[in-house]
């Protein structure tokens, strides 16, 4: 079977049975040890399978053993899967947040992002989960006033994703408390791989005046 053959003509999730576009699904492989490898980038070779890209259906694959019959060949999957695509999704988006911010359109600091917001400049706006109550409810005024000066007055994303220990981990000595994606490729990859995590860890709404979920309508 063809890389092409495997990407478009059978991308089905094996744990659902529904078929999807390829930003709804994750690919697996199988490594020369027979272990289940993520492959996000969709560029490894050999036989593939899909998974829905949401944490409990990996977790439903792992545990239902359906790799091996889905990659007809002897398949290791450990229970530690579903936090591996997390890591790897969440480096994906700290990749996406450098190259977006050497760009000039991922900027951080609660001024700027306040201003941004206001300015109608901001596609996005991102919180450490443990950064203070006041500042976070700040910005969220801000997105509500940006919201009023819009056709349809939505507001626009809010992402508390990682706290402040994790995005030093995640991006050195850029991490942040408030940070904000602005418009251009690399700010809207930031935006994508932020819901596509999010969607990936099932909350059930995007962060919103201190929670976390879906975007704001």
């Amino acid at each position: 079977m063809s890389k092409k053959d495997d990407s478009v003509n059978d991308r089905m999730c094996i744990v659902t049975r529904e078929k999807g576009e390829a930003d709804e699904l994750i690919r697996f492989v199988a490594g020369p040890d027979g272990n289940i490898v993520p492959d996000l980038k969709r560029q490894l070779p050999g036989r593939g399978c899909w998974v829905k890209a949401e944490r409990a259906i990996v977790d439903k694959a792992v545990a239902k053993k359906l790799f091996g019959r889905a990659l007809k060949a002897e398949a290791k999957a450990g229970p530690e899967l579903g936090a591996e695509v997390d890591r790897l999704m969440a480096a994906q988006l700290g990749g996406m947040m450098n190259m977006a911010r050497k760009a000039g359109q991922f900027i951080t600091g609660a001024s700027k992002v306040d201003q941004a917001v206001r300015a109608l400049a901001a596609l996005a706006v991102f919180h450490a989960t443990d950064a203070a109550a006041d500042g976070v409810r700040k910005i969220d005024q801000a997105r509500k006033a940006a919201s009023f000066l819009t056709d349809d007055e939505t507001e626009i994303p809010s992402f508390r994703l990682f706290s402040e220990s994790e995005l030093e981990g995640l991006l050195g000595s850029n991490a942040f408390i408030h940070a904000a994606a602005l418009a251009g490729q690399a700010g809207e990859g930031v935006v994508k791989r932020a819901i596509m995590l999010e969607k990936y860890r099932g909350d059930s709404r995007m962060m919103a005046q201190g929670g976390a979920g879906q975007p704001n309508q």
